[in-house]
């Protein structure tokens, strides 16, 4: 199924004495790094396979900048596809990557039977002069896509902001032009803050937008793992969850506990608004999604029509 087939679709749940609409889920991988005996992959496909309960529409597959890890991603799609019988949306990076490499690596997701595909521009090399790029903007990777494939393709939002942009208007328009270029949905970065994220839908549709924007959920798992998110993005901290975490962090049970704990509020309370989907941001583990599920009530009962 395409993105938009999968957003369209009806997704209902019995739930004792009554039908409920949830939302559709997905997952985020990224490969493994120093992996030349393939145990921490073995490991994350046992991860996926503890998490295939809750009927993923598909699991996205983050992408090395430039290209760095591009056979690699492929062996794991394959091992996804046959293994696990799971549908992949592979990531792609466009920036520093020429347009043969582009169109060549675009035919071989399309050989696997791929649908989807989520197209960045990605983090541009330090000292490399980015007027020698084929592809500036993930705009344009959007529109080189949407002409010489068939694929659906998924775009980043930034609730608040992309860190490299100091105007969210501007970052707005940016979101726009992906969109008019041909993406057919939108997957946010993290936030800890609903009202952010509900802000920024309201700003999305006031903008003309009307593809699915599907929330980026990611579960605090530990306490130096929160701090290096937020290094690393523009993301706002609800102030009683800081305090709470400020309290547990020398604990990393409790940590983790809490992330869980706060993840399922999250979610619950952006179901309750109907999103169309929850996009989850695994880090490689089922350690906190699958409780997370659990305590949303989404499992094998989830009827996708």
């Amino acid at each position: 199924m395409t993105l938009r087939e999968i957003y369209s679709a009806k997704n209902e749940q019995e739930n004792g004495f009554f039908t409920q609409k949830i939302p559709v889920i997905s997952f985020e991988i990224f490969p493994p790094k120093n992996d030349a005996d393939g145990q921490k992959l073995d490991k994350l496909i046992a991860h996926l396979a503890i998490l295939k309960k809750y009927n993923p529409a598909f699991i996205s597959l983050t992408y090395g900048a430039g290209g760095t890890n591009q056979n690699f991603s492929l062996d794991i799609i394959k091992r996804v596809q046959s293994e696990l019988n799971l549908t992949v949306m592979p990531h792609f990076t466009c920036v520093g990557a020429s347009r043969e490499s582009v169109k060549d690596y675009l035919n071989e997701i399309q050989s696997l039977g791929l649908k989807n595909i989520l197209a960045l521009r990605g983090d541009i090399p330090e000292g490399v002069v980015q007027t020698n790029f084929d592809f500036k903007y993930a705009n344009e990777l959007v529109e080189f896509i949407k002409i010489h494939t068939s694929l659906s393709i998924g775009v980043a939002g930034y609730p608040e902001g992309h860190i490299d942009c100091d105007d969210f208007l501007v970052d707005l328009d940016n979101l726009k032009r992906k969109v008019d270029a041909g993406a057919d949905a939108i997957y946010t970065q993290m936030f800890f803050d609903n009202d952010k994220f509900f802000s920024f839908v309201q700003l999305v549709r006031d903008a003309g937008i009307d593809v699915p924007i599907i929330p980026g959920i990611l579960p605090i798992m530990s306490f130096g793992q929160f701090e290096r998110m937020l290094s690393m993005a523009r993301v706002s901290v609800p102030k009683a969850l800081m305090q709470r975490l400020e309290k547990f962090k020398d604990n990393s049970d409790d940590v983790k506990a809490l992330g869980v704990e706060f993840a399922s509020y999250q979610c619950q309370q952006l179901i309750d608004a109907e999103v169309a989907g929850l996009h989850f941001y695994t880090l490689n583990t089922s350690s906190s999604i699958s409780p997370i599920l659990d305590n949303l009530g989404i499992g094998l009962n989830y009827n996708r029509v």
